[in-house]
């Protein structure tokens, strides 16, 4: 692999929410797996680096997805009709019970490592199925692909089909199995992952808090997602105050814990104070939210008060793996919140979509997501000459076209300083 070497093309990227830098044929140069700078022209100390170049072509820091069911891909753009907790039973449920099998598992998830490989997601944090085994599999199939990440074996105790439901010890137990087997892996690392409140029973989650200090993992879980849902986690855990407390009494939500949290729609101020002051990230799925009728979260709110905010696919809610179609969606999402819910939050502008999708939820990796310098080489070469016009159009407005028209697809791809194609 080459440690040190450069790309030329038309650079464009957010380093901070709203604000488009445009840097047209320039060179983008990895030194070390991380970005050394952008430069009009190669300083000495960079002359016969390898260089690649991509001519007239749009490069971009890669896309970070911070909510996709791998488990569920299968099923993409089926019982798109449903609400939430019926589709759960009659899609996510059924289908997830065959990752028990390891040929079907391997089979489904071959077919989720090369889409998301070819896509322009560099990053994700991606749900298994409660079988160690099956999500080990889709481990090594990610980490061999070159790509990043998290990955979370399922938790689930209570409120479930029997042919899903876990005893509280076996899931302790198989957690723990999972997370030792797991640590020789690099690139794509474990997170605790309790499927949502209502799956898991206060003895199980306490369980995974334990198992979450003693290993240092991540978290990821589904929060305020349904009206339907948030009724029923208050009838579970009467004593907590809200939706987002249930899940910080065993100590995961944020602080210590990095956390991200799927759709946040119903969060209220005192759930939403809790997660700024904690840094939990709140992924943002805005065609799943439509798809399973939950609603319109209110992402302009979350920009407003400084939270951590990034992009969700959530497949298969969300029937499009792109994150493309997840800034557009997120776009169309908060237009419709402020023409029918409330005029005083502006739309999205598409700067702020692509901060999202980039730095935004590439913080919960780090330094991920931007061209500055020290940022990890992440990076996407997108070709917008088949998409014809006869407009003469910026380099703004073409990304503008590339994220609204193309196939979402990449020329190249490179993560962490290595090209994967």
């Amino acid at each position: 692999m080459e440690l040190t070497f450069a790309l030329r093309g038309n650079i464009l990227y957010t380093p901070a929410c709203g604000r488009l830098e445009l840097r047209p044929q320039q060179y983008l140069v990895c030194e070390k797996e991380l970005v050394a700078g952008i430069f009009t022209e190669l300083p000495e100390r960079f002359r016969g680096i390898p260089l690649h170049d991509h001519g007239d072509r749009l490069i971009l820091p890669g896309l970070v997805d911070l909510h996709v069911h791998a488990s569920q891909y299968a099923y993409r753009g089926l019982g798109m009709d449903m609400e939430l907790l019926d589709w759960l039973e009659q899609n996510a449920f059924p289908e997830e019970a065959r990752f028990a099998g390891m040929d079907y598992a391997d089979a489904a998830y071959r077919v989720f490592a090369e889409e998301l490989t070819r896509s322009a997601t560099t990053r994700a944090c991606v749900f298994a199925t409660v079988h160690r085994p099956a999500t080990l599999r889709l481990m090594e199939l990610l980490e061999k692909a070159g790509l990043r990440g998290f990955v979370g074996k399922l938790n689930m105790d209570s409120n479930c089909p029997d042919y899903l439901r876990e005893t509280t010890e076996g899931s302790l137990a198989e957690t723990r199995r999972w997370l030792e087997e797991s640590a020789g892996f690099s690139g794509v690392r474990p997170a605790i992952t309790p499927r949502f409140i209502p799956s898991c029973s206060q003895r199980l989650m306490d369980g995974l808090g334990q198992l979450r200090r003693e290993y240092g993992a991540a978290m990821q879980s589904h929060l305020s997602e349904n009206l339907s849902e948030i009724a029923w986690v208050r009838q579970l855990r009467p004593a907590a105050p809200f939706y987002g407390a249930a899940y910080a009494q065993p100590g995961l939500f944020g602080g210590e814990c990095p956390t991200v949290m799927a759709h946040c729609i119903w969060s209220g101020e005192e759930e939403r104070a809790l997660m700024k002051e904690r840094g939990v990230f709140l992924a943002h799925c805005p065609q799943s939210n439509m798809n399973v009728s939950s609603g319109i979260a209110p992402v302009r709110v979350w920009l407003r008060e400084g939270q951590k905010a990034g992009l969700g696919s959530d497949v298969a809610g969300g029937a499009h793996l792109s994150i493309f179609r997840a800034m557009t969606d997120a776009i169309q999402c908060s237009k419709l919140r402020w023409r029918l819910v409330d005029d005083s939050l502006p739309a999205l502008t598409l700067p702020e979509a692509l901060y999202l999708a980039t730095k935004g939820g590439g913080a919960f990796f780090g330094k991920v997501g931007s061209f500055e310098p020290g940022y990890e080489f992440d990076a996407i070469v997108m070709d917008d000459a088949g998409l014809p016009t006869t407009r003469q159009c910026t380099l703004a407005e073409r990304l503008e076209r590339v994220v609204w028209l193309s196939d979402g697809l990449p020329l190249a791809k490179y993560v962490a300083g290595r090209r994967l194609f």
